[in-house]
């Protein structure tokens, strides 16, 4: 190779590499936080009066705050499974909460595995819920390169366990042997997601950190009266409530606080001008551990809770913000769903789409840019036989038995789904009886009962 030839090589390769290092600071890094069953009338931001969430609140100052995007699943497990391969209930591989925990299948592409091919880090600080050892469908088998957390749904109901996991290994919390209760596990998950944006890569991260709040821990009787465990009911402790009330919203407070230390963080090291997070929660909010969805109106404006198909089970706060790209203060009524996300965060780090999902991409609404046309949206329901809900533009269709009739709301006007109008609108009652047939396929797992 003469002289001309190498350095037009050499040129050559500096443009790629410049390229190649252009391209990889244009991919944001990402954030995806998860709370656990947390209702949509809970944060300040979408109403809440007596529980204080400044950090969130903020969050959607500086952000969007979204008012009609929906969860995977009203329970759990279902609802992770959309959040991680973009497909709805009709299509899941996990469709229910159940035991033995049913894996991802092993050719399932997943959100971090389809960001890990893209050359993001990726690491799981929480809760999985979507299989262990035996089902072949841990964190790091799905493509996270780090986890800390509960593997199992069951054993994330106690939040003074006595071991986790750290990637495929049990990590013993002795503090907890006995009884003693030390060890607060959504602290742990704060500090290993602090440890995790704060180390120094060139390459973008992706952490899903999957919070285990303001879930109950007896919901299978395990505790006795008050199921609501924190360290402290600080800052409420001389509200003249119920323990269990005052320990629900110390719960939300104090998710609120490490979400404000983790911003902090992100502002200190410089990096939160390079960095998308997106704040949701798995389903609606629960009755159980003493605890009254009513009491702080944690439902918001919305019928229904967890294990409902209405409203009030399935949509859920969402907020988004990117310091420099997203513009603050913004309230957005795109329809979206948890089996967007997947698609959506893929084309943010320009990853091409894999086949046969059900979501779509979404980015541009959660950049506020521009509002996408969805879909029809469909979700199913295990327990207490089969319910199906779907919707449609502004309609909102729900089946609570395939013996019983479908019941259909007009959303713009009825957003709290009161008026069942399906007998003066039987043709749209009839697409939407069709809807729930064509987006479903049978599933050995989980089959239909009552039919």
């Amino acid at each position: 190779m003469d002289r001309r030839e190498f350095l037009k090589t050499t040129a050559a390769g500096a443009v790629s590499l410049a390229a190649g290092a252009a391209e990889a600071a244009a991919r944001p890094n990402i954030i995806f936080i998860l709370a656990d069953d947390l209702g949509y009338g809970d944060l300040g931001c979408y109403g809440q009066q007596r529980i204080k969430t400044p950090n969130l609140d903020r969050l959607a100052a500086e952000g969007i705050r979204f008012t009609q995007a929906y969860s995977g699943a009203t329970v759990c497990a279902p609802s992770r499974c959309c959040l991680m391969t973009g497909k709805h209930g009709g299509h899941a591989t996990v469709r229910g909460n159940k035991r033995p925990e049913v894996g991802l299948r092993p050719d399932e592409a997943t959100l971090p595995a389809l960001l890990k091919k893209a050359g993001y880090r990726t690491a799981l600080s929480g809760k999985w819920g979507l299989g262990g050892p035996s089902t072949r469908s841990m964190p790091n088998q799905r493509g996270f390169d780090e986890f800390f957390g509960y593997l199992d749904q069951l054993h994330a109901h106690n939040s003074y366990p006595e071991h986790l996991w750290q990637n495929e290994e049990e990590v013993f919390l002795t503090e907890n042997w006995f009884n003693r209760r030390k060890k607060f596990a959504p602290d742990l998950f704060t500090e290993k997601a602090l440890e995790f944006v704060k180390r120094r890569e060139s390459r973008p991260f992706f952490l899903y950190l999957a919070y285990t709040v303001p879930h109950a821990d007896n919901e299978l009787g395990a505790f006795q009266g008050n199921g609501i465990e924190v360290p402290s009911d600080e800052p409420y402790s001389n509200e003249n409530w119920p323990q269990a009330e005052r320990n629900f919203a110390a719960l939300v407070t104090r998710m609120d606080r490490d979400i404000g230390t983790l911003m902090a963080a992100l502002g200190d090291g410089g990096i939160d001008r390079n960095t998308l997070i997106v704040f949701s929660s798995d389903n609606g909010p629960h009755r159980e551990g003493g605890h009254d969805p009513d009491y702080f109106s944690s439902r918001g404006p919305l019928r229904g809770i967890k294990r409902d198909l209405y409203d009030g089970g399935i949509r859920m706060p969402f907020l988004t913000r990117w310091t420099g790209r997203i513009r603050g203060g913004q309230v957005s009524n795109q329809v979206l769903a948890f089996w967007d996300i997947l698609p959506s965060l893929g084309e943010l780090a320009g990853v091409p789409r894999p086949a046969s999902l059900d979501g779509i991409s979404v980015l541009p609404a959660l950049l506020g840019e521009r509002r996408v046309e969805h879909p029809p949206l469909y979700w199913e329901f295990h327990e207490r036989g089969f319910s199906q809900a779907v919707r449609f533009g502004d309609w909102k269709a729900v089946r609570n038995n395939p013996q019983k009739p479908i019941e259909l709301y007009a959303l713009e006007t009825d957003i709290g789904e009161k008026n069942d109008v399906a007998a003066g609108n039987a043709p749209v009652a009839q697409k939407a009886a069709e809807l729930m047939k064509s987006l479903r396929v049978d599933s050995p797992e989980f089959p239909v009962r009552g039919a």
